[in-house]
């Protein structure tokens, strides 16, 4: 009677014991949605709600159908376009235009330009929406400042607030402030939206260049390095948690379902990132892409992934003997990997 017990007991104990150790679930390429064109690319955006998947491409933007995987239209002149944000509560999508110093606005539903094009910093990168003060910031890289801009109106706010280095991507809390990773400082800045200024400002090293940026439910950061590093912070802390290795070359980093997906252009393959135990960040997996594939998007209704990529040639000879890492692009090869369980 004592042995069922405590066998009773003990199977009760385990029971409520937080499985640590499942295993992550298993991501792998499920499909390619062709494009074409030249293979000149930066950020791409999910917009969930509405099943839109938009691409910048160079001097143009296409959109995605993420229901059908078809492109279905293609906002043109944004020249040297980097980033896009959608503000769905409004209508409206706006576009970094960096060879323009300047932001295109659409119409989400039609694809068409609303109006003429916003004047901003230098070289306009990554762009957000930010929903409590119904502003668009951009953060531009040649000029190390950012621009408000009024999503309603299209006024600016602010021409230049200065970040104190080369800015990289951003994430938005919902609470009304904005992270964004310094490029050359190896930092993580806070913005306070509504009055335009930077709140504070942290260090993450040892990350040596953070480019990609992305937040989790619980409003922890994971940024990219050029040192095969992603770092774990916490930006209400402005303490650094975790130090994972992730693969070669990353430019982006989504976050969907309580991981970290790092696309990691030179190796070829995405650095899964999970919490394996309480306060515990580790790579937890690694999933096979294409050469090249550097920037990701989330969609987090649908746990797919979507990496701009391209098709290459053989390697070419190059300096001492050595070859390059792949070879020039291959015409009219512009594609989007998709990625998902």
């Amino acid at each position: 009677m004592k042995s069922t017990l405590l066998l009773l007991a003990s199977a009760a104990a385990l029971a409520v014991v937080p499985n640590a150790s499942a295993a992550p679930p298993t991501y792998k390429i499920v499909s390619k949605i062709k494009i074409g064109g030249a293979a000149s690319w930066d950020y791409v955006y999910v917009d969930s709600a509405n099943h839109r998947l938009y691409v910048s491409h160079g001097t143009q933007t296409e959109v995605i159908d993420t229901s059908t995987d078809k492109v279905v239209g293609t906002i043109p002149d944004t020249n040297g376009v980097h980033g896009i944000a959608i503000a769905a509560d409004l209508g409206k999508g706006f576009t970094s235009d960096g060879r323009d110093n300047a932001v295109t606005v659409f119409d989400i539903k039609t694809n068409k330009v609303m109006g003429a094009k916003i004047k901003t910093g230098t070289n306009p990168d990554s762009i957000i929406y930010e929903p409590v003060t119904h502003r668009v910031f951009t953060f531009n890289g040649r000029s190390s400042d950012a621009t408000s801009i009024d999503a309603k109106t299209g006024d600016v706010l602010a021409a230049s607030i200065p970040v104190g280095g080369k800015p990289e991507f951003v994430q938005a809390d919902g609470k009304g402030h904005l992270y964004v990773n310094i490029e050359d400082k190896n930092e993580i800045i806070e913005i306070d939206a509504k009055n335009n200024l930077v709140s504070k400002r942290y260090s993450i090293a040892p990350c040596d260049g953070p480019s990609g940026l992305a937040i989790s439910a619980k409003g922890i950061l994971a940024s990219v390095c050029g040192n095969k590093m992603a770092i774990i912070s916490d930006p209400a802390a402005g303490k650094v948690l975790a130090q994972p290795v992730i693969g070669n070359n990353p430019d982006g980093v989504a976050f969907d379902d309580g991981y970290w997906f790092s696309a990691n252009g030179a190796s070829a393959n995405i650095s899964m990132i999970g919490e394996t135990s309480p306060g515990r960040y580790e790579t937890v997996a690694t999933i096979d892409t294409v050469p090249g594939a550097r920037t990701i998007g989330s969609d987090q209704k649908a746990h797919k992934l979507y990496l701009p990529a391209a098709e290459y040639g053989p390697p070419a000879a190059a300096k001492d003997g050595k070859k390059a890492a792949k070879g020039p692009a291959l015409a009219d090869s512009f594609q989007i990997i998709v990625v998902g369980r």
